[in-house]
């Protein structure tokens, strides 16, 4: 089975621990808008593919390959106060094979050779994006009024209401961002697509505002799954339901349809409100016990596994 998860940061790297459980020929589509911490300065710095996103997707094949050295050493930060201090060794290993290679489609394929994974990694875009949100309940005389804020940063850690976002290549606001064509015939050629869990309005919306990969989204013959958030994200999502979280990417992207929604069940405090949510986009709620009992926040991977293959119709009775 074929599948494609988009995303980015911890979500992806959730939906790609359960689905690798379940089918060996994962393509991970990742975000590249960050503009925060080590991504941010080699983005600024080098004029490169922020890199922590696509390197959280490669820690996280190499953790179900077997490789869990490689996925701690890719995700180890150094410390000190140095130039180095913050960076991650992965997002340097990726940079450099950006540059080496020039062709960013070509150095993560690299990466994965290097790193034994059978997984790919791929950016939504070939170019560095940027994310500007409208936002409101940020001037304390006049809360309704919207304002623009710029960066995945910004939106992410706002302390208003995000309504609506927006995405364009770097410093090119006249036209729209560029989807990465392997991306693009990744999508066309899958038999599932998975969109989230993850920031809501910078991981996972991004994806269908790149003009041709919401196309390919729409157009595909895949089974198509939203996994939602255990919890609302402070700023991003604050205060929203599990049903406003499939309000909002209807919103985004009307003409999308999917075919499940899967969420966890002690996170909905009305399934009813849920499932008719689901039914506007197409699809049926798959509800299940699928967060970590030990580590809050998180899914865990093997009952997250059991309800996504409920949602593809390939039995289990984990979720209902």
């Amino acid at each position: 089975m074929r599948a494609v998860a988009l995303g980015g940061g911890h979500g992806l790297h959730a939906t790609l621990t359960a689905l690798r459980r379940i089918t060996r020929a994962v393509t991970a589509v990742v975000t590249v808008a960050d503009d925060g911490g080590s991504s941010g300065r080699l983005r600024r710095e080098l004029g490169l593919l922020p890199p922590g996103d696509l390197r959280q997707a490669f820690a996280a094949f190499a953790a179900e390959d077997g490789g869990r050295l490689w996925a701690e050493v890719f995700q180890h930060r150094f410390g000190g106060d140095g130039a180095l201090a913050g960076h991650a060794v992965g997002n340097l290993l990726l940079a450099g094979l950006f540059e080496v290679l020039g062709d960013p489609v070509a150095a993560l394929d690299e990466a994965s050779r290097l790193m034994g994974i059978s997984g790919r990694v791929l950016p939504m875009s070939p170019e560095p994006l940027e994310i500007e949100g409208e936002v409101s309940g940020l001037d304390s005389e006049n809360p309704d009024a919207i304002r623009r804020i710029r960066g995945q940063v910004a939106v992410a850690s706002t302390p208003g209401q995000v309504h609506r976002i927006t995405l364009h290549p770097a410093g090119r606001q006249e036209r729209p961002p560029r989807g990465c064509p392997e991306a693009i015939e990744a999508v066309l050629e899958a038999d599932v697509v998975f969109l989230g869990p993850g920031s809501w309005f910078t991981s996972v919306l991004p994806h269908l505002l790149v003009p041709d990969l919401h196309d390919a989204l729409v157009r595909t013959s895949a089974t198509k799954v939203v996994v939602l958030n255990l919890v609302p994200q402070p700023g991003e999502t604050g205060g929203f339901s599990p049903e406003r979280h499939l309000d909002v990417l209807f919103e985004h992207a009307p003409a999308l349809r999917v075919d499940a929604v899967v969420a966890d069940r002690d996170s909905v405090p009305d399934p009813a409100s849920l499932r008719r949510a689901a039914e506007r986009l197409g699809a049926r709620a798959c509800l299940g016990a699928v967060a970590d009992p030990v580590v809050e926040g998180r899914h865990d991977p093997g009952a997250l596994a059991q309800c996504m293959r409920e949602a593809l119709g390939l039995g289990g009775e984990h979720c209902g």
